[in-house]
């Protein structure tokens, strides 16, 4: 075997796994560009913990012993470590650890229902305009300017003080209150996508708008969508706990991570784990979806090389 035969054999080796990948989707390029990437995993994980916390929060206290509702005065402003107490205790002897993972429930499931809601409105629309355009893209186009005229944080505290609103109420003002913006994103997206071949192509067989819009287009805003929705659900934790801090938030004694946050400010040199361990979690949380959201749109990046 000549000397050129065996560089061309070892050509052929090298070059084969790259072959090999080019007729791969995007989106198994992404799951694998996932998996290498160990701190949007990491977030994911701890975000997934935390949640799963939340949601075995009447478990776990039934298994230490503890209630986020009974109050003792004597063992008021416990610190953290004290028998029977983890995390410590609130101002009226409540166990802080147990307030926490209730009030996990509560702003966890206000952000991701809210941030869905508002999801669901804005794809719907986006794709409907981006789509048809005309006179349908004018109307919703000059409902978006309309609203985003007024300040965002100004309705929310409009309504807020006229509706006094619980956890579904205040579901229901953010999430539509919260599509404009990914109306707007998902709406770019479509005026781009329905030129491409698949949706001509689409159209020449005689598919319907509805199933081309959901059947063709949707399915390639896939990205778009799993940020939007991450992002959302950050910045919605962040408005739950402005709003508590206003004295406009979910009500007392229904315990969320922003009104525990707001209400500890009072007793902060008396027990400062009360302001810590909301304000951490807060933290924890809104940075791993931040993290998730930058790490899946890099993922998904078809210009991003895979190394």
């Amino acid at each position: 075997m000549t000397t050129q035969t065996q560089t061309q054999i070892k050509t052929l080796k090298v070059r084969a796994p790259e072959e090999r990948r080019l007729g791969e989707s995007l989106t198994t390029l992404a799951l694998r560009r996932l998996r290498r990437d160990k701190l949007t995993l990491l977030a994911i994980a701890i975000l997934l913990v935390l949640t799963a916390l939340s949601i075995l929060a009447p478990v776990i206290t039934e298994q230490l012993g503890v209630s986020a509702t009974r109050t003792n005065a004597q063992i008021a402003f416990a610190p953290p470590g004290t028998p029977g107490h983890i995390l410590g205790t609130d101002d009226l002897g409540r166990d802080h650890l147990a307030r926490l993972l209730y009030a996990g429930q509560v702003s966890l499931s206000i952000a991701f229902i809210s941030a869905l809601l508002s999801l669901g409105i804005g794809v719907a629309l986006g794709i409907i305009t981006g789509f048809y355009g005309g006179i349908v893209d004018d109307i919703v186009n000059w409902i978006i300017a309309t609203l985003s005229s007024v300040p965002y944080l100004f309705l929310l505290l409009i309504i807020s003080a006229v509706l006094r609103p619980g956890p579904a109420t205040l579901i229901i003002v953010l999430g539509f209150l919260g599509w404009m913006g990914t109306t707007r994103l998902v709406r770019g997206e479509t005026l781009s996508l329905r030129e491409r071949e698949f949706v001509l192509s689409a159209r020449a067989i005689g598919a319907s708008p509805l199933r081309i819009m959901f059947g063709h287009i949707l399915p390639n805003l896939f990205s778009v969508i799993v940020v939007t929705l991450a992002i959302d659900i950050g910045s919605l934790i962040l408005v739950e706990a402005s709003l508590s801090y206003l004295g406009l938030g979910v009500k007392p004694p229904t315990p969320t991570w922003g009104n525990m946050l707001t209400n500890a400010q009072t007793f902060f040199t008396k027990g400062g784990h009360l302001v810590v361990m909301p304000g951490l979690l807060i933290f924890i949380t809104v940075l791993c979806l931040y993290i998730i959201g930058d790490g899946i749109r890099d993922a998904f990046d078809p210009q991003a090389k895979d190394r």
